[in-house]
């Protein structure tokens, strides 16, 4: 079957929180309120859906928003311009069928755009994410810092590409 790229909308939040959920080992945690708050930043949030389920999503941030993420933040304090990965998440169901690439394509579509040159995110290196590592550097990401979060149970790779 094909996929589809959109825009999320709110009749898709259950669902992203359900995504969110079985892969929040590796990332932050999010209930509703905080997915109504980061849908109302983003930049960028759309859907990969197979007929009409959501199995993929992404959510990205520009400069300038009040995000208090920490790594969000040390982006925010070093580059002007930027579109900010908060998180891609793709069901277990659906992960090796392209759909992380096609959402990055889209991305980068989407910052080329809105001329913003430089893409950037982090993963974790403490507990290692070898395929997040992978994944970013097929896309020429490069780390460029990393930090200790989660109070100092976990170390990001803080990670930039151009656009």
């Amino acid at each position: 079957m094909s996929f589809t790229i959109r825009s999320a909308t709110t009749a898709d939040h259950a669902r992203i929180l359900a995504l969110n959920l079985e892969s929040e080992e590796m990332l932050s945690p999010m209930d509703a309120a905080r997915l109504r708050d980061l849908d109302g930043m983003a930049a960028y949030h759309r859907v990969a859906c197979e007929g009409d389920e959501v199995v993929a999503f992404l959510l990205a941030f520009r400069e300038g928003v009040a995000y208090d993420s920490p790594n969000y933040v040390w982006f925010a304090q070093r580059y002007p311009r930027f579109l900010y990965v908060d998180r891609i998440v793709v069901a277990g169901t659906h992960q090796g069928r392209k759909l992380g690439p096609a959402l990055y394509r889209d991305l980068f579509d989407f910052a080329r755009a809105s001329n913003v040159d430089t893409v950037t995110c982090e993963f974790y290196t403490v507990p290692p994410n070898e395929a997040s590592r992978r994944f970013h550097a097929a896309f020429g990401f490069g780390e460029v810092g990393s930090q200790w979060v989660a109070d100092g149970a976990k170390q990001v790779s803080l990670q930039v590409a151009s656009v």
